[in-house]
């Protein structure tokens, strides 16, 4: 029952709403499959798979909400869910922010949903697993390995007449190779939704040449380096900045995007002309679901209010092109909410990595970042250290693993100071090229692997 049809799903969703003697009332139904296999030392040490089906109701009455929640549904248990979301509406304080519910919406057909991957069985994770312990084995290696594949939906349905359905697919994988004397790591991460996209093998063969290629790494003097990030090495920090693209934390002086004496940076260049970062939830390689805000899911795993996706530019030759607004700021500034990018694809060329590195006089190649934090949210500025294969680039080829660094960096101070971007693959759930970057600030060595 986790995985109900649209019509099953508005079946329930109606049935609730029918129930209501609120002002307004909202609805979020969500089912999953999820099935996992993780292994260590080259040897499976969990496996499972689970399935889960759960229902939100929010009651309202003025600017006053209460939310229950439930995974029964037999008519009794909807209807004592109603009259407890109600019950604790009427407890609540008033919400000065509250926005009335949206009424009927048109959403995208969105191809988040891919039938391999909803086929997916325990014997499928256990060949995905073998396919990755066994070449490590035959070479000495040690593998510690976790695959997760998920099949969902996520229904949402409100007293003002709008519904919405999405079914969604993903696959996420992670691989760390080590060697037998534990000096040489490698590492891969790959994340699709369509499962015949993903090959274990594959990836543990990148991580397993990274690993026999960082043992006896040498120490390099910390300082400003061009380096070339893999997209596993930038994803977070994009992703950070991505999250602080919001109008309302601008406006109140608050974000990297505040302008000094008020008002935010909207339309101005911050960063390099070859910058250019869009959502597209109708993206082959990067399917997203077709309604947000307010905790829309990157694949469906939830509606918020409802708000539709669509393609959006947030940064154009590095001119930022649009903030995220609710729907609460966007009606005191007088323009259209705009739900904050779940998934975004960065463009860049047609460059691979090896490129890349081959136009490399002297840098070093990063394969991940780990263990970031914020140092100051205003300037974006965030440290970390590298992980799992770091090497030095003399004449367009690696010469040597070096000892990981501690960096301290911007994301923002990073875009601009690009040399090369090459063809963007996706990385945790978002496209993103490789980079060549200038200058970047390693402040400290490291003596983790």
């Amino acid at each position: 029952m986790a995985i109900l049809s649209k019509d099953e799903a508005k079946k329930i969703i109606d049935k609730v709403l029918s129930y209501s003697k609120a002002d307004e009332m909202s609805v979020g139904l969500n089912g999953s499959r999820t099935g996992n296999i993780r292994y260590a030392r080259n040897s499976v040490s969990t496996s499972g798979e689970s399935d889960n089906l759960g229902l939100s109701v929010t009651a309202v009455f003025g600017k006053r909400s209460g939310t229950a929640t439930i995974n029964e549904f037999d008519d009794a248990s909807l209807e004592k869910t109603v009259r407890r979301a109600e019950e604790i509406a009427r407890l609540a304080p008033e919400n000065p922010e509250y926005m009335p519910m949206l009424g009927p919406q048109t959403y995208l057909e969105t191809a988040t949903y891919a039938e391999s991957t909803a086929k997916i069985n325990p014997e499928f994770r256990a060949q995905a697993a073998f396919d990755s312990i066994d070449p490590c084995k035959k070479k000495n290696l040690t593998a510690a390995g976790y695959m997760e594949d998920s099949t969902g939906f996520s229904a949402i349905g409100n007293s003002k007449g709008l519904f919405g359905y999405n079914k969604s697919t993903n696959v996420d994988f992670s691989i760390t190779v080590r060697t037998a004397d534990g000096t040489g790591s490698g590492y891969a991460n790959p994340d699709v939704t369509d499962i015949s996209k993903l090959s274990t093998k594959a990836s543990t063969e990148i991580a397993m040449q990274k690993a026999l290629a960082s043992v006896n790494a040498k120490a390099l003097e910390p300082g400003k380096y061009t380096v070339i990030l893999e997209p596993t090495a930038s994803v977070e920090l994009l992703q950070n900045m991505m999250r602080s693209i919001d109008a309302r934390s601008a406006d109140e002086g608050r974000s990297f995007m505040s302008k000094k004496g008020g008002g935010t940076r909207l339309g101005e260049k911050l960063f390099d002309e070859r910058v250019t970062i869009i959502t597209d939830p109708m993206n082959a390689d990067l399917p997203l679901s077709p309604f947000g805000g307010g905790g829309g899911g990157r694949f469906g795993g939830g509606g918020g209010e409802g708000i539709p996706q669509e393609k959006r530019t947030w940064i154009e030759n590095g001119v930022v092109k649009n903030l995220a607004y609710s729907r609460f700021w966007a009606e005191k500034k007088g323009v259209k909410p705009v739900p904050g990018p779940s998934g975004f694809i960065m463009m860049g060329g047609t460059q691979s990595l090896a490129d890349l590195i081959k136009s490399t006089d002297k840098g070093i190649l990063v394969t991940r970042f780990w263990y970031i934090r914020a140092v100051d949210p205003q300037t974006q500025l965030y440290t970390g250290l590298t992980r799992d294969g770091t090497f030095y680039i003399e004449n367009g080829q690696i010469k040597f693993p070096v000892k990981n660094f501690r960096f301290n960096e911007s994301p923002v101070i990073m875009l601009n100071n690009v040399e090369a971007l090459g063809k963007p693959v996706r990385a945790g759930g978002n496209l993103i090229p490789p980079m060549k970057i200038r200058d970047f600030t390693f402040t400290s060595l490291s003596d983790a692997v």
